[in-house]
């Protein structure tokens, strides 16, 4: 008995929603499961398949699309592979705070893992998920530089502390990034992109984020850094990725919409 599973990478924090917001995209990784003798059991798609089965009867094949140390969830896609496999080959039907949480401690990203697995636009905290919306108002569009950032790392650039104005404007553009989400409204959602809490302190590894802001190009609302980057989303009225391309030629540029769907079986 063979299945095929698929999951999608996320963009996670959208500017102000630190840790707590994330967005699934069109672009997806894949699992191909078969009756086999087992798989490599460090590989992190193993091991969290085996939270709901053992891995030893099966044989496990991976396709890859999501750029790994981007800022776009390749690890959120490949745990969250696991689990809906897993729980596939257990004949178990989790629901998505319950796959969260056995997909934590592998992944660590709760706004990554909560939108690959759900789909759309999650916020999570406390363990909870919740779907807020199926899409944003606005084009997602990525600019993806060849070099890569690891997430631990460019956390550990982060203060321990901020300023209470940089706290204050922070948490104006997380009520409006709330507001636009709720509302579908693209002018809250334009409003709401920008952020003092991390993006400040992760910028030297996607100088392309302070360009953009002082020079948005016709037709896009706002850029927020992916995850920790260095992959910057420039959200955009329309299609503007040829101009994005004219512009960044060193860089992949690439239109990743937002889709409603998470982690299943494809």
């Amino acid at each position: 008995m063979s299945a095929r599973f698929r999951a999608p990478a996320t963009t996670a924090n959208l500017g102000p929603g630190f840790d707590v917001a994330g967005a699934a995209l069109d672009l997806w990784n894949e699992l191909e499961l078969d009756e086999g003798d087992g798989g490599d059991e460090s590989h992190l798609a193993v091991r969290a398949f085996s939270v709901f089965a053992s891995p030893a009867a099966w044989s496990f094949s991976f396709t890859d699309r999501i750029p790994r140390e981007r800022g776009l969830g390749s690890s959120a896609a490949v745990v969250a592979l696991g689990l809906v496999a897993g729980a596939h080959a257990a004949g178990v039907e989790p629901g998505i705070d319950e796959l969260l949480a056995a997909g934590l401690e592998l992944e660590g990203h709760a706004d990554n893992l909560a939108p690959a697995l759900a789909g759309g636009v999650c916020l999570t905290w406390d363990g909870h998920v919740e779907r807020v919306a199926g899409d944003v108002p606005a084009l997602p569009i990525a600019i993806i530089p060849e070099t890569r950032v690891a997430t631990a790392e460019s956390r550990a650039a982060l203060p321990a502390s901020v300023p209470r104005e940089d706290a204050v404007f922070t948490v104006a553009r997380a009520t409006l990034l709330g507001a636009a989400l709720a509302s579908g409204d693209a002018s809250l959602f334009a409003a709401s992109a920008d952020d003092r809490l991390h993006e400040t302190y992760r910028g030297a590894a996607a100088p392309h984020l302070a360009e953009l802001r002082a020079d948005l190009p016709d037709g896009a609302l706002g850029a927020t850094l992916s995850g920790s980057g260095p992959t910057v989303i420039v959200w955009a009225k329309r299609d503007i990725s040829d101009d994005l391309r004219a512009r960044y030629p060193q860089h992949e540029v690439t239109v990743l919409p937002v889709t409603a769907n998470g982690a299943s079986r494809a």
